[in-house]
């Protein structure tokens, strides 16, 4: 699923670099940036023991491309994100605020580093959240580093600050 959700967040972002999307509010930000959109998702069970739904309430987030000497391509990410997460059991549902800014580098061997700050969204598989000591699904504050293998794979995590929320407790 984390491979699924780099591969449709990188997808996302090459599209919007090519051109393909361009809004006014973006403009207004400066030429360099585009709409970030937020589309919604399902997780499945095996992140929280139930389906969880989450869908965007406040999708104002933008993203901006900056080429680097060795090859990496960074992505800068702002603006406000508050998105609804809903059990898909019980129906039960908590709106949470993941306006933190990040910075995504894609490396030229396809390996990335995210670092996140302020309320932020966290998605790990059991197994990486449990090798890294923290939820599977959460809203983090602070310094969040993440770094990806080419594949994916969650090779590395580290947060300098706190969990607000285990998502998945709440939905419980």
């Amino acid at each position: 699923m984390r491979r699924l959700g780099v591969i449709a967040v990188l997808g996302a972002l090459l599209g919007m670099v090519g051109g393909l999307m361009t809004a006014s509010p973006a403009l207004a930000r400066g030429p360099n940036w585009q709409v970030f959109p937020a589309p919604p998702f399902t997780l499945p069970a095996t992140y929280c023991g139930f389906d969880v739904g989450a869908a965007a309430v406040t999708d104002k987030e933008f993203v901006t491309t900056l080429q680097t000497s060795d090859g990496s391509t960074t992505f800068l990410v702002t603006g406000e994100l508050t998105v609804s997460w809903t059990n898909l059991e019980t129906g039960k549902t908590v709106t949470l605020d993941g306006s933190g800014p990040a910075k995504i580098t894609v490396n030229p061997d396809g390996s990335v580093i995210e670092l996140r700050k302020g309320p932020n969204f966290a998605i790990l598989t059991p197994a990486e959240a449990a090798r890294f000591g923290l939820p599977t699904v959460s809203v983090t504050a602070g310094a969040l580093t993440e770094s990806l293998a080419p594949d994916g794979t969650v090779t590395s995590a580290s947060l300098q600050g706190q969990v607000l929320v285990d998502i998945c407790a709440a939905l419980s």
